[in-house]
């Protein structure tokens, strides 16, 4: 009984791995190139746009054991948790930081699902699609060279991460390519 106790407050043994993860996945979305090149808004939503495209390169691969689902789930978590802290930071009252989070937290998860969907079709096409419909929403005019190369730019990081293996995964490391090296 005791030992169930304290399970209940000890730290999750997955949370250090998946910060870890999660700090990298934000470092890599806020790459200039991204925003200079591939025309993706500097706004917070295109932030959060290439958060989420980062986070799905990364749970796609982790998603193919069961310890990796696990770990999956755990940046999951990291991730709400940190829209939560931002969205106190910017002085959002605390009625309604669930109901926001609540919000972001869908468009999350329908973003997940659009990229699976996509990224299960042949080519490029649908992965193309989902990309501007998410980042270049609300955009009167569509940088058409900007999504061909984001969307050639996600593929390249779906193929390094699937490359990947689970133990260095595991340990909070994760390499994604330099986007100087994709001119």
């Amino acid at each position: 009984m005791l030992e169930r106790i304290r399970s209940l407050f000890a730290s999750d043994t997955l949370e250090v791995p998946a910060r870890a993860l999660y700090h990298r996945i934000v470092e890599q979305a806020r790459q200039r190139f991204l925003y200079e090149e591939f025309d993706v808004p500097d706004t917070a939503n295109g932030r959060f746009d290439m958060i989420v495209l980062h986070c799905y390169c990364v749970m796609r691969r982790l998603k193919q054991t069961p310890e990796g689902f696990k770990l999956s789930q755990m940046l999951t978590t990291v991730l709400i948790d940190d829209l939560d802290r931002n969205l106190r930071e910017m002085g959002v009252g605390d009625l309604s930081v669930g109901k926001k989070v609540k919000r972001i937290a869908e468009g999350f998860y329908g973003r997940l699902d659009a990229y699976d969907a996509a990224s299960s079709n042949p080519g490029t096409e649908a992965l193309s699609r989902a990309l501007e419909r998410n980042v270049y929403f609300g955009l009167e005019i569509k940088p058409e060279k900007g999504v061909e190369s984001l969307t050639a730019y996600f593929q390249r990081q779906i193929d390094t991460i699937d490359g990947a293996t689970f133990a260095h995964l595991s340990k909070g490391f994760i390499d994604f390519y330099s986007p100087s090296d994709y001119k």
